[in-house]
């Protein structure tokens, strides 16, 4: 039979034991939500599909980020990719199907996305980039108008296949003609993943931060 001094010095050991293990089990759980990926829930009350079917590929979702200014929050996006990327470089020279999926969170007029895809191109590229995909950014424009106002709910997808090119669609319905080349769909990316992104919050996201 224990004595009454070993049953003490026993229970005084076990507490801070399962005080231990009870702490430890919380941390894992902690880093299980962190590492969970990018697909896995929602974002604004957003939530994206896990993986997107585009030029006959199954793309999966490399990560999603928010768009905001001061205290207005614009629009959630995600990127899908044939591979999962966590670094730009990779994310832009990355061949094959890609789609950008941009999610209103409040009225948005198209000529402020027109204007911020002018300013990003200008901002990650050079005069002679800009002068040389001029006809192409007109095009960009035009597809962009004719997506109109967006508002919560709907859907912006650009989405980029080798035989189609660039093609703008809103809430499934292609806007404007194809853009041709997959160096002007890098041109699109680089206003969320080039050097000086749109939002560097949404450019983390959008990699898997």
């Amino acid at each position: 039979m224990l004595s009454a001094s070993r049953l003490s010095f026993r229970a005084a050991f076990r507490a801070p034991l399962r005080a231990a293990l009870k702490g430890a089990a919380v941390a894992f759980a902690a880093f299980a939500l962190c590492a969970a990926p990018a697909g896995a829930g929602e974002i604004e009350g957003v939530r994206f599909d896990d993986a997107a079917r585009l030029g006959g590929k199954e793309l999966p979702l490399n990560g999603t980020g928010l768009r905001s200014g001061f205290v207005i929050k614009g629009y959630v996006a995600a990127l899908y990719l044939p591979e999962r990327a966590r670094n730009a470089t990779v994310a832009l020279g990355t061949p094959g199907p890609k789609r950008l999926q941009i999610r209103p969170l409040r009225e948005v007029e198209s000529d402020t996305f027109v204007k911020t895809l002018n300013e990003g191109m200008r901002e990650n590229h050079s005069e002679l980039q800009v002068r040389m995909m001029s006809d192409r950014m007109t095009q960009l424009a035009q597809a962009m108008n004719q997506v109109g106002t967006a508002r919560r709910g709907d859907i912006i997808n650009l989405d980029f296949t080798p035989d189609a090119g660039t093609v703008i669609a809103m809430n499934g319905i292609p806007r404007g003609r194809p853009i041709p080349g997959e160096d002007f769909y890098q041109a699109v990316l680089r206003i969320f993943l080039g050097e000086h992104p749109v939002d560097r919050d949404l450019k983390r996201g959008l990699l898997g931060d």
